[in-house]
């Protein structure tokens, strides 16, 4: 997406919340090495992080603020990091993180190329806020998951899942009248 086309469609800084427990705020968009990355902040409760996902296409750096930070990559072990300390996972580099604490988690980070990371996220956290973060609705899942998975995955879906229901849920999602409220999603990147 280009810059003109993000400076349309939001406002910095903007909040997205997931009802669950964790909140990212998008501070600005900005120059980076590898393309244009967006520069942000996320809180998360005790207990509370996402699953373990995949970017298929970009960089994902956090820097604790405060609290610790749990984070694993795919079949590794479990990692902690404190005040001060960065964990970045490159491209393709499935992961997951997570609160550990009693307090909340703060982290400053980027996300570069930033490509529609903001428009994926906040779709999700919306779907998902109303049965307070536990899990977006099916077909709200099924048509992000399918529609951007050339930029990202939830590990934990299995791979016949993704090539054979989703496409069937979101045929019947488009039948049904679930997705006008995605009608100016933006296209997905593919490089």
């Amino acid at each position: 997406m280009d810059n003109q086309a993000v400076s349309a469609r939001y406002s910095y800084p903007h909040t997205i919340d997931n009802g669950g427990g964790e909140r990212i705020t998008f501070v600005r968009r900005e120059p980076g090495p590898r393309g244009e990355r967006v520069i942000g902040e996320n809180v998360a409760s005790p207990g509370a992080g996402p699953p373990m996902h995949v970017h298929h296409l970009q960089t994902e750096s956090f820097t604790v603020t405060s609290g610790r930070m749990g984070y694993q990559r795919h079949g590794g072990p479990e990692q902690f990091a404190g005040p001060g300390e960065t964990v970045t996972f490159a491209p393709g580099d499935a992961h997951r993180f997570w609160n550990p604490g009693p307090e909340e988690l703060l982290c400053t980070g980027y996300i570069e190329p930033a490509d529609n990371i903001e428009f994926f996220l906040g779709a999700l956290f919306a779907s998902a806020k109303p049965s307070g973060g536990a899990r977006p609705d099916p077909f709200d899942a099924a048509f992000l998951l399918w529609r951007y998975r050339s930029e990202f995955a939830l590990v934990e879906i299995p791979s016949l899942v993704v090539r054979v229901v989703f496409p069937l849920q979101v045929a019947l999602g488009r039948v049904l009248g679930k997705y006008r409220k995605y009608a100016d999603a933006p296209p997905p990147v593919r490089r």
